[in-house]
């Protein structure tokens, strides 16, 4: 589950509505103050149970960094919602989504940057899109497997889909909501709408993702793209060490920040974007 500690909006991030040649898709946008050069604009891609305000904590960082920063609910997530027929939560229609956000969003080529299912979400449309250079500029995965989720996860998603047809989205909450004391009631109050905001389409197709994603590392390696992985822990969803074995056979910059757990943008945002700064910083222009 994303993970969430605040929902503070920076004074110049802007909510809005993206249109797209797929839709309409909901983010927050954010661009340098002035201050600093503008360097180029970053996508952020949240996960499973997740929405765009994961990213809030580090939209200021990102900010003074020099970089635009787009954060968007997917399809079928929070204020983009649904409902969507299934056949538009494939993988490879997933992909295409991203890659109209990025045409929308107009400042590409784009340093593309996926937590959890959000990452699977990325490395799909770089894979279906051949790392086109005029879309993407980068790809970081951020606490991300090459494959499936571990046994621990893959049981309780299995136990998800199989109430998704005799429990309502609501019903189920309870069975979710962690009881973490650290989490205002604010925020543990968003979660719960947003969580029914979703699509119940995309609920399934996710679960049934990430229980059946295959090792796509060799494809992805192939892809003359540069390439980032940041590894929280301690993570429960996929092992560190695998992360860390999938980072060196992608020639990728691992960036490992303990004390991250499975969501370092929220428990380390400073110093991810302190990595993530230092590796778009590094790529040289086409």
């Amino acid at each position: 589950m994303s993970q969430l500690l605040t929902l503070t909006v920076p004074s110049s991030a802007r909510a809005r509505s993206l249109t797209t040649s797929r839709g309409m898709f909901a983010a927050l946008d954010m661009a340098p103050d002035g201050s600093v050069p503008h360097r180029g604009t970053v996508v952020m891609l949240p996960g499973f149970m997740g929405s765009k305000e994961d990213f809030l904590p580090m939209l200021p960082p990102v900010s003074r960094a020099g970089y635009r920063v787009v954060t968007i609910d997917g399809r079928g997530q929070h204020e983009t919602g649904g409902p969507h027929p299934p056949a538009t939560y494939v993988r490879e229609e997933l992909a295409q989504d991203l890659a109209a956000v990025v045409e929308a969003v107009g400042d590409g080529p784009v340093h593309l940057v996926g937590h959890s299912y959000g990452a699977l979400l990325a490395r799909a449309a770089v894979l279906r899109t051949h790392g086109d250079p005029s879309l993407w500029r980068s790809l970081t995965l951020m606490n991300f497997g090459p494959a499936e989720v571990s046994a621990q996860q893959r049981e309780r998603l299995r136990l998800l889909l199989s109430v998704l047809d005799s429990m309502t989205l609501e019903e189920i909450w309870p069975f979710l909501e962690g009881q973490d004391a650290t989490v205002p009631d604010d925020v543990r109050s968003f979660m719960r709408t947003r969580w029914l905001a979703n699509d119940h389409s995309h609920v399934r197709a996710a679960a049934e993702h990430l229980l059946t994603e295959p090792d796509r590392t060799a494809a992805l390696a192939a892809i003359g793209l540069p390439k980032a992985v940041v590894s929280g822990s301690p993570d429960l969803t996929w092992a560190p060490e695998g992360v860390a074995k999938m980072a060196d056979a992608l020639s990728a910059q691992l960036i490992a920040l303990p004390g991250g757990g499975h969501s370092p943008n929220v428990h380390r945002p400073e110093e991810t974007t302190a990595a993530l700064a230092n590796f778009w910083g590094a790529i040289t222009a086409p």
